[in-house]
This record gives structure tokens, C-alpha cells and sequence, in this order.
């Protein structure tokens, strides 16, 4: 039996990490890399309503990865991104350890053939990883 494609990528969730330590990336490295001529495409793959509060400037919104909608939206996201683009992903709802949207996020775009992911490292979350150090943020737009 086949399962489908979402709860393949929710399953991955509760797995082990599908990254090599060399694909993390640490707060304080991002922070250069923002300001670079051609910064990395940074994506959020939280709950909208994380993004829609405050997220990494410039960063896109592709929606919970944990969720069906999420991984159609982030592969929409990418549809027309050339396959060597930098690409770093970043929840931070929770523990990284707990987070339920950078495994199926990261396993997805691997498997769509991405050469260059990165999962942002947030061991607790965006307020005390990223925030706090007042690192480039912007606030996002309220739900109408």
C-alpha cells in the first residue's frame, strides 16, 4: 500500500535529522550573508502566523512543511528557482530537536533536486535564537 505523499513528508518529522551537520547553519553566519550582493533565498517554513508576526528580512513565506498546504505552497515557491540556488530554510515554533516543518521541508527540496539547502539552527526558537541578538528581522502583516 502506498501511503500518500503528505503524511510520507509529516512522517518525516519524528525522524532523524536528514541533514549532514555540514548543510547547518548557524544564526550568527546568516547574519553576513544577508547583506551580501546575492544573499540566499531564506525561507520560512513555520506556521503563517509566526511569519505574519516578525520573520528574517526578506525572508519568503512557504507555510507549515508539517502540512499538506505547506509543502505545495514551498513547492510552489521554488517551481522556477535554479536547482544550484543557496537556499536556507528556518522554522523555529519550537526546539529544532521538536520541530515538526524542517525535516519534511529540507527532504522535500533535496528531493526536488536542490544542490545547496541549509536548515537555519534554532535549538529554541526565533525569539531567543534570533530576535534577542537583534538580528535582521522585519514585521510581518497582520491576518486580515
Amino acid at each position: 500500500m502506498k501511503l500518500p505523499v503528505f503524511l510520507l513528508f509529516a512522517m518525516l518529522c519524528f525522524a532523524a535529522d536528514p541533514w549532514p551537520t555540514g548543510d547547518i547553519l548557524e544564526p550568527a553566519a546568516l547574519v553576513p550573508e544577508l547583506a551580501k550582493a546575492q544573499p540566499p533565498l531564506v525561507i520560512s517554513v513555520a506556521f503563517p502566523v509566526l511569519y505574519r508576526n516578525k520573520h528574517i528580512v526578506h525572508a519568503m513565506d512557504a507555510g507549515a512543511a508539517s502540512k499538506p498546504e505547506g509543502i505545495a505552497a514551498l513547492k510552489e515557491l521554488v517551481a522556477a528557482t535554479p536547482k544550484n540556488s543557496d537556499i536556507v530554510i528556518y522554522c523555529g515554533c519550537c526546539p529544532m530537536d521538536k520541530c515538526p516543518n524542517v525535516r519534511p521541508a529540507y527532504s522535500l527540496l533535496k528531493s526536488m533536486g536542490f544542490e545547496h539547502v541549509r536548515v537555519l539552527h534554532i535549538p529554541t526558537n526565533m525569539s531567543a535564537d534570533w530576535y534577542s541578538h537583534g538580528y535582521p528581522s522585519e514585521p510581518g502583516h497582520a491576518a486580515l
